[in-house]
């Protein structure tokens, strides 16, 4: 940074003496020193390393043990946690563990999986199934120690266009666990359906949100914009998925899908899936940022 000397405390023409303040030094001297002052507390400002403005977490269906919480908590700052069966599980062997997650000093991404188009059938149906199972995440979300206005992220496996019943569960679900004392999010896709239209279920669930308050988490495992497999010190901004609204990015999945990923297959294993540093044997993830180290507010001292 240069500094420059404001004209009013200039010496003027050789031989004019400058002004004196009331105590007979040179105003021009006090000028420098408070200037110099001023360029030390900036350097000083600059030397402190910045706090950073995205974080690295993870995400898997089964609990990665309580063996390699150390190991992990090196890479990441947060992790996801269900509180019922993951997509395709029969169990969830998350329940109980918050405490230990909370102690080793992960934050959260609380997570709450949805139903599928073919579990739905009329709108009024869905509209009752979304609010009964919105009851059901936040009992478990109080049974696990999580604290009120704790985010649940209702997961939206199926992409492209919301189907009326489909929007009826959503919305339905998203009203009764913000009406419960917790807030509302979604993890859905950003990534355009080229079978339908190009819509992108992100756009379209907020287009039709109703003024509704939603945390997004989206999904785009898509090269570019995602990096793929890595694990760098300075995460991605959410907002570099393309959706401009997101607090969260799944920006790698396990396995990886090959035709979202043509362009960065060089960083995951040969065997398709993204493993983290430092554990044996190796445990795959999917991979996310987000713009705070605790996205779904879920920690407590």
């Amino acid at each position: 940074m240069v500094f420059s000397l404001p004209s009013s405390f200039s010496d003027g023409a050789p031989g004019v003496p400058a002004r004196q303040d009331g105590r007979g030094r040179p105003a021009l001297h006090r000028a420098v020193f408070a200037l110099c002052v001023a360029f030390a507390a900036y350097s000083a400002a600059q030397s402190v390393s910045p706090r950073p403005s995205s974080y690295l977490g993870f995400d898997r269906n089964d609990y990665p043990g309580d063996q390699n919480l150390p190991v992990l908590r090196q890479t990441f700052s947060f992790l996801g946690y269900w509180l019922n069966n993951p997509p395709g599980e029969a169990t969830n062997n998350w329940a109980d563990k918050r405490q230990t997650l909370n102690s080793a000093g992960f934050g959260f991404l609380v997570l709450f999986n949805g139903r599928l188009d073919a579990e739905l059938k009329t709108v009024r149906s869905a509209q009752n199934l979304g609010t009964t199972d919105a009851q059901f995440a936040t009992v478990a979300a109080r049974r696990e120690g999580f604290p009120a206005r704790t985010v649940i992220f209702l997961d939206q496996e199926e992409g492209g266009r919301m189907l009326p019943e489909q929007k009826a569960y959503i919305y339905a679900w998203l009203d009764a666990v913000a009406a419960s004392g917790f807030r509302a999010g979604i993890y859905c896709s950003g990534i355009a359906a080229k079978d339908d239209e190009n819509i992108i279920t992100t756009d379209d669930i907020r287009h039709y949100a109703g003024g509704r308050s939603i945390i997004y988490f989206v999904s785009r495992d898509q090269c570019p914009p995602s990096p793929g497999c890595g694990f760098p010190k300075s995460a991605p901004d959410p907002s570099q998925s393309g959706t401009r609204f997101a607090d969260v990015w799944q920006f790698a999945q396990s396995p990886r899908r090959p035709e979202y990923t043509a362009r960065c297959p060089a960083t995951y294993n040969p065997d398709g899936n993204c493993y983290p540093p430092g554990i044996a044997p190796k445990l795959h993830v999917d991979l996310d940022t987000a713009t705070s180290p605790d996205p779904s507010q879920g920690r407590t001292p």
